[in-house]
């Protein structure tokens, strides 16, 4: 992908990433911790996991196009080496909502093959349920938090590598040069 309205499509594509990562670490969390949510919500943040897997690699390989046509700087290298970081970690968020919603749908296949039997579901068969509810909530956490804490340094080191030495700590005087961004200046 090259550009979109003139404007480097990285630009634009970061923003989805930027959203949807920490949306879907957020929902991934409260889905797992809170089993009324995991009954509604399971397949669509299964869902959105995925949309937000697909738009990791468009906007990197977006940023790659785009870092072939500017300066290369340790800034801008820094921001294209954690942004290799941010797929992982995606695919995580990915993988642990699909487990989430395929928990919830065994469990509730679990609950209507007990209800058909007529037998209630004991004390038992609930503690085996919780089990995998509990490790998979604690996973969903961690993967969570990894996804937030790498979208931020990703896109920290790029507002770095864009903005470090474009404009002034103190507003320039009316009528001042201004600042250049080297991006070509859209009509």
């Amino acid at each position: 992908m090259t550009t979109v309205a003139g404007l480097p499509a990285h630009i634009l594509l970061v923003h989805a990433v930027v959203v949807l990562v920490p949306l879907t670490a957020l929902l991934l969390v409260v889905e797992s911790l809170w089993p009324a949510a995991r009954r509604r919500l399971a397949w669509p943040v299964a869902a959105l996991a995925v949309l937000t897997l697909v738009s990791v690699p468009l906007a990197t390989e977006a940023g790659e196009w785009l870092e072939h046509r500017i300066a290369s700087t340790p800034l801008l290298r820094t921001h294209a080496e954690l942004g290799d970081t941010m797929l992982p970690w995606a695919a995580g968020l990915a993988v642990v909502a699909v487990l989430v919603a395929a928990l919830q749908q065994w469990s509730r296949r679990a609950e209507r093959r007990a209800a058909e039997a007529g037998a209630a579901a004991g004390p038992e068969r609930r503690r085996r349920g919780r089990l995998p509810a509990a490790a998979l909530a604690l996973v969903a956490v961690v993967v969570a938090a990894g996804s937030v804490v790498t979208v931020y340094r990703v896109g920290d080191s790029g507002a770095r590598a864009a903005w470090t030495g474009q404009f002034s700590a103190t507003p320039l005087p009316r009528g001042g040069a201004p600042v250049t961004t080297g991006l070509p200046e859209h009509p």
